[in-house]
């Protein structure tokens, strides 16, 4: 049996911002705690948000003690607000640090049996839905406001730690390209290759199916198509990522990822690398190493981002077009070749221990080992 979650709604499209009065408004939610991350405020990103509560007379509370890589922290400082707040609901507003606060938050007050953050980690069975979210994405990378996955840092352990919890699931998403318009072009490239990484990760992830197979192979073409287009500035590029890396998250929330996640997460944790860059480093490796327990699926990947003849290649063939395409793709955005400034060798071990535990590792393809795990660290130092 395979189960599949999405949003109750979602609303597409720029101004797609002028839905979140309705949708509160018509659940009879009246006080809204909006998280968002200090640099969206100071930029004014936030301030389109709450025009559009200021003009619908909605209460709201401001919380912006996020950090790019959330930590326990942050969670334990959100719930807090959210009481003092008497809110009843939340407007997560960025990037998948935004969004993944407002998650833990969400669910902790509606479970606090559950206010040790830790307690999270995984595939919980939480006993009731969070409190309403409602999701905004500010990137074109995380689809966190699809997911039914968070992920929250534990500085005291050096580590991220994965939930997955279908009662998380933000009940609205608003994508509207307006609200990513003022992405650097950095910042454009990483999350953008976050979410390739979605939908290949999720296309060959071992559980994946049928139906997932089908939203994975359109992001990546979607993805492979506007990328370039979106880190240039075009209009048409950022609506093509905007709606690709959503299709991606609609995919893999609900079948998994595999180790280039596994990977990345530490390197978050302990460098501090955003999320997006360190998966686009690792990609074209792990492919490489994932692509004998892939069967035919690197040549659909290949067609999804534009090599051509795909069809009379053999599998090596198609298997290695899919891998340079990738790192085609990565290497016009700008990403890094390489982990040489990020990986000091002394933390290989710890690293590599941390992506075995991982709650993404089991659903690689290729069942790796530890010694796998460092062997693609170093060769990408």
């Amino acid at each position: 049996m395979n189960r599949f979650v999405l949003n109750e709604t979602s609303y597409h499209g720029a101004g797609a911002i002028e839905a979140i009065a309705p949708e509160i408004k018509k659940r009879k939610l009246t006080k809204v705690l909006v998280c968002s991350d200090p640099d969206l405020v100071k930029f004014k990103v936030t301030d389109k948000v709450l025009a559009v509560l200021d003009k619908a007379k909605i209460a709201y509370s401001l919380f912006t003690g996020i950090q790019a890589n959330p930590t326990i922290e942050n969670v334990l400082d959100g719930v807090a607000a959210f009481k003092k707040a008497k809110a009843d609901c939340i407007v997560a507003i960025g990037g998948g640090s935004a969004m993944d606060t407002a998650k833990a938050v969400g669910i902790i007050i509606a479970n606090p049996e559950h206010e040790d953050v830790r307690s999270l980690e995984g595939a919980v069975d939480t006993a009731n839905p969070s409190v309403p979210v409602i999701a905004v994405p500010t990137t074109a990378g995380t689809a966190a406001e699809v997911t039914i996955n968070y992920v929250i840092t534990d500085r005291e352990k050096n580590r991220k730690f994965v939930c997955v919890d279908p009662h998380d699931i933000p009940v609205v998403a608003i994508v509207d390209c307006d609200m990513m318009s003022t992405m650097p072009k950095g910042l454009t490239a990483s999350t953008g290759m976050d979410a390739l990484t979605h939908a290949i990760e999720g296309y060959i992830t071992q559980g994946a199916w049928e139906l997932s197979d089908m939203f994975h192979l359109k992001a990546i073409e979607l993805i492979s198509k506007h990328l370039r287009g979106a880190v240039a500035g075009t209009k048409e590029g950022r609506e093509g990522m905007a709606l690709g890396q959503y299709v991606a998250g609609m995919g893999f929330s609900n079948v998994g990822l595999g180790i280039v996640h596994s990977m990345a997460h530490p390197l978050g944790a302990l460098y501090d690398t955003p999320h997006g860059v360190a998966n686009a480093i690792l990609l074209p490796a792990v492919m490489q190493y994932n692509a004998p327990a892939t069967g035919e699926k690197y040549r659909e990947i290949a067609r999804a981002m534009g090599v051509k003849g795909v069809d009379e290649m053999s599998a090596e063939q198609y298997r290695k077009a899919a891998v340079d395409a990738v790192a085609k793709l990565g290497a016009d955005v700008g990403i890094p070749a390489d982990l040489k400034a990020i990986v000091k060798r002394e933390d290989l071990d710890f690293l590599a221990q941390s992506a075995m535990d991982d709650a993404c590792r089991p659903g690689n393809p290729r069942i790796p080992t530890k010694e796998d795990i460092m062997s693609l660290y170093e060769k990408l130092m």
